[in-house]
């Protein structure tokens, strides 16, 4: 919306014609993110704890866990919030991609509310079904891969992309559809299994967010994209806007997540996030690339089915308790530091994962 009001501006006073850069738009958009998180973070930190709306911990989980029962959560709101607002007021609200991004964070977020909301408030340990959470999941994952795929304007929109060959493309056809499905669902619920420690999943989702940001920003830049030999997409650039969003808000929910946390994100969050991620890896077409700097979530992910695959057909686990992260707590690693070196693998993932961008 000021990006509007900056045009008209612009009429006047020629110096409003800086708001038309994509990178000041993505720094603004994430330093608004940011201040949103801090003034609204500590409100609804205390509406979560008036409410009693507390973490739940799992009785054969850690014993380190305990401590954290009662700690609010469905904190993941804060983050929705923040990234919806703050692309609201500067992102071109006419690009058709960032109503698709915003558009299935904003649903994979309500899925998780309804989910947290059964399980928190209305003390239904259940919470949303498994069977209900992945049909709304399907709803929501499929609908916007049909859009994606209906809407595309050029070949290269609807290909599969394979790094560090610069002509390898494979046409997809409607085999777009599951493969976007694919990764949008599974990026969700990769995330959401991913957050169960403080600041675990958040920072990670940063990083790839921001990596994200800057394929996104390259793969709509005509040259760049030369340069770099990557597919060019027009319209795609304007991605960053919301990726620069969710990296503030992301930091600044870290702010009162970090260990020990004072709010977890909860559903809410975490599927919101994962499918952030996943449809902006699909809309730059960098399925395999967000594979690789995801490999946290890979990994997290994979733990749960090698441990579910193995206990039903050998009556035997791999690990001492799924997913991955307890496994290490587990053997005896502090939580800090089960943090802090996946944070350190991200970063390393991260890293190669924008090598793809030049190695081809």
């Amino acid at each position: 919306m000021l990006l509007y009001l900056t045009e008209y501006l612009a009429q006047f006073h020629s110096g409003f014609n800086v708001f038309q850069y994509l990178t000041l738009r993505a720094i603004l958009g994430a330093l608004t993110a940011l201040v949103i998180s801090f003034m609204v973070g500590p409100f609804l930190i205390r509406k979560l704890s008036t409410y009693q709306i507390g973490q739940q911990v799992r009785a054969d989980g850690p014993r380190s866990h305990l401590s954290k029962a009662g700690t609010p959560t469905m904190g993941g709101a804060l983050i929705l919030v923040a990234i919806a607002t703050s692309t609201l007021l500067w992102a071109d609200l006419s690009n058709r991609h960032i109503w698709v991004v915003l558009a299935v964070t904003l649903v994979f977020g309500l899925i998780g509310w309804v989910d947290d909301y059964k399980k928190l408030v209305l003390k239904d340990s259940r919470g949303l079904s498994a069977g209900k959470k992945f049909f709304w999941q399907s709803v929501a994952g499929l609908g916007a891969a049909g859009y994606l795929y209906a809407t595309a304007q050029s070949p290269i929109e609807t290909q599969l992309i394979v790094p560090f060959f610069k002509d390898v493309a494979i046409t997809l056809g409607w085999l777009f559809i599951p493969l976007a499905y694919f990764v949008i669902v599974g990026t969700s619920n990769a995330v959401n299994l991913t957050d169960g420690l403080d600041g675990l999943a958040i920072l990670p989702a940063v990083m790839v967010g921001g990596a994200l940001g800057i394929i996104a920003y390259a793969t709509g830049h005509a040259r760049f994209s030369e340069y770099l030999g990557i597919p060019y997409v027009p319209g795609v650039g304007e991605v960053v806007v919301f990726c620069g969003a969710l990296v503030g808000s992301g930091l600044g929910f870290l702010w009162f997540n970090t260990h020990p946390a004072q709010v977890f994100m909860g559903d809410v969050g975490a599927l919101a996030l994962g499918a952030a991620l996943g449809v902006i890896a699909v809309i730059v077409r960098q399925e395999i690339v967000l594979f690789v700097m995801g490999g946290v979530f890979v990994m997290e992910t994979l733990s749960v089915i090698i441990q579910v695959v193995s206990y039903k057909l050998t009556g035997r686990r791999i690990f001492r308790m799924a997913p991955l992260h307890h496994h290490f707590e587990l053997k005896g690693w502090p939580e800090p530091r089960v943090i802090v070196r996946f944070w350190i693998i991200t970063v390393i993932l991260v890293l190669i994962g924008l090598a793809t961008l030049k190695i081809r």
